[in-house]
């Protein structure tokens, strides 16, 4: 079991920067992909970005690219989402997740992930 607890979240200004931290605990940190996932109210879960086990391969959704960067430092067992002028469609509850497989190392759906945070909600005011 991985347990991953989600932080950073909050209320920000259009153009604004938030970072959002994911602590796991459990099995070896670095044996998986981290990925972030985003829900708004009343749209379907939607992939933000993804890191591979290394750090050295990374993946973002059209819609952040540029403006958001994932990031893990396996010695603390933590995620990064650092996000970068925000919209407020960026607007919704993030998710960290932690998944992967011998034939998908770094998954970019939903069902290539095996644990999920709780979530955090980040809204963008305009």
């Amino acid at each position: 079991q991985v347990q991953l607890v989600e932080s950073g979240g909050g209320l920000v200004q259009a153009g604004g920067s938030l970072r959002l931290s994911c602590a796991a605990t459990g099995r070896i940190f670095s044996n998986y992909a981290m990925g972030w996932f985003r829900q708004a109210p009343g749209k379907e879960r939607e992939f933000v970005a993804a890191i591979s086990r290394s750090g050295g391969s990374t993946y973002y959704a059209d819609s952040v690219k540029g403006r958001f960067t994932i990031s893990r430092d396996n010695a603390k067992n933590t995620v990064y989402l650092q996000m970068n002028s925000l919209k407020p469609e960026d607007t919704a509850v993030y998710y960290c997740a932690a998944g992967g497989s011998k034939l998908l190392a770094t998954p970019t759906t939903a069902p290539g992930y095996n644990y999920w945070g709780q979530g955090t909600q980040v809204t963008v005011s305009s």
